[in-house]
């Protein structure tokens, strides 16, 4: 099993106490030996899981015995490379930011979450549908269909993508512009990398036979010491961070009437499970698709993608972003970006149970091309509850969305002639500490405000 220890700040027998406490001890089921799921507690602070959960306010103000955010915040993990997470762009080659030029009210509010946070970021200016032509509409689509804030939010999504590709860089993370995240962003991407590389690592090499990567793109993703050049880990496509919600991935329609032994349906099972989890919302408040009530209150875990819907934060390998580019652009788009992203690594992953067939004859490889389409082959990982989810401001709710119209009085009236709801307080479903909403508490230092 593979565990995150919580910093010894507060003495060997709590410590001991926790590690007792805590772990979840998961049996291996399957012939290659590897286990079927991971955990490890949350510890954002400075000392145990027991001190983070108690950390988790019951009234307005709380306060946590250290700053878990900010530039001067630089982690605690072992191993050490994976405090890079903490850098100023949380681990990957940069962080951009979609979103359209105009709206200088997101823009603003994003500028001063990440600034106080301890991050920066690169904007790529959104695109309004109506001034893509007709002759630069990839194969596939019919735009009356698509509606034109879609093409549109595609059209912005694929130039951070292939910015990504342009640049060479080794990852990016790429997230809409009214995202927020939780004051403790940094404490809470150290357990997400220690996941995704646990995850990664128990994944057998012929569910992926376009084999691993072989970073050529830039001459600075060579490591010597031989950590990961990138601290989630050097063998994944995309990193889905932020979303509305998903099923896991052996829930799908697909996959979940396969037999439980089935060797791909075991793979794509393993999580890397995070208990008690101070930044999860408790389960009165935590929202998904995953039926919460049915696990420990306040826990996350970091597994194989199945299909989520939104694309509010993401990132991409170099890799990824290849794929990508391919996949929803120059081959063909299959619908909205966040349909068509999540069609690409459901379609990757429901092919593991053939490819474990294929295996187990000899031909790990497809060589006959008996499978067909294979999703690119694409690796993606997913965070649930995610730590990236769409913030509701104050004031007029029209604001909310340049993709779908918000209304006036009825939450459904649309047209600029109607009267405006005006919403007195913002609000950001599943994170707890809301960079948003403690944005002057950051600025001056005081007790982060808890929105349960």
């Amino acid at each position: 099993m593979i565990t995150v220890r919580p910093r010894p700040v507060i003495g060997v027998v709590i410590a001991l106490l926790i590690l007792t406490s805590f772990y979840l001890l998961h049996p291996n089921r399957d012939a290659l030996r590897v286990p079927a799921s991971f955990s490890a507690p949350f510890s954002a602070f400075s000392g145990s899981p027991a001190a983070a959960a108690a950390a988790a306010p019951s009234s307005p103000k709380s306060t946590a015995p250290e700053k878990p955010y900010g530039r001067e915040y630089k982690g605690h993990s072992t191993p050490a490379d994976i405090n890079r997470v903490t850098n100023s762009t949380l681990g990957f080659g940069k962080v951009f930011v979609v979103g359209l030029p105009e709206r200088t009210d997101k823009r603003d509010a994003i500028a001063l979450a990440s600034a106080l946070t301890g991050f920066d970021v690169e904007w790529v200016d959104g695109v309004r549908g109506e001034d893509i032509p007709n002759k630069a509409v990839p194969f596939g689509v019919d735009r009356a269909k698509l509606m034109e804030t879609n093409l549109g939010s595609w059209r912005g999504h694929m130039n951070a993508v292939r910015r990504v590709v342009e640049e060479g860089l080794d990852s990016a993370l790429i997230m809409e512009d009214d995202m927020d995240w939780d004051v403790r962003l940094k404490p809470q991407l150290e357990l997400v990398a220690a996941g995704a590389r646990a995850v990664l690592s128990n994944l057998p090499d012929f569910y992926f036979p376009t084999g691993r990567p072989s970073f050529d793109y830039t001459s600075s993703t060579s490591s010597s010491s031989g950590e990961p050049v990138n601290p989630y880990g050097d063998d994944w496509d995309v990193l889905w961070l932020g979303h509305c919600g998903e099923p896991f991935p052996e829930d799908l329609p697909e996959n979940k009437n396969l037999p439980a032994e089935d060797p791909g349906k075991i793979a794509m099972a393993r999580k890397y499970t995070i208990l008690n989890d101070a930044t999860v919302p408790p389960l009165d408040h935590v929202t998904g698709i995953v039926d919460f009530q049915a696990h420990p209150e306040r826990t996350r875990w970091v597994h194989v993608t199945a299909a989520p819907i939104c694309t509010f934060a993401y990132a991409v390998s170099q890799r990824g972003a290849r794929k990508i580019l391919y996949d929803l652009s120059v081959d063909r788009l299959s619908g909205p970006f966040d349909n068509a992203l999540a069609w690409l690594c459901r379609r990757a992953v429901g092919g593991w149970s053939k490819l474990a067939a294929l295996a187990a004859q000899g031909d790990p490889l497809d060589r006959a091309g008996t499978m067909g389409d294979r999703g690119l082959d694409a690796k993606c990982l997913s965070v649930t509850p995610p730590v990236f989810f769409h913030h509701k401001a104050k004031g007029n709710i029209r604001g909310d969305s340049d993709i779908q119209s918000v209304g006036g009085e009825g939450e459904g009236e649309e047209g600029e002639d109607a009267p405006p709801v005006i919403r007195e307080k913002g609000s950001t479903e599943n994170i707890v500490w809301s960079a948003r909403l403690n944005i002057l508490n950051m600025i001056h230092g005081t007790a982060m405000e808890t929105q349960w």
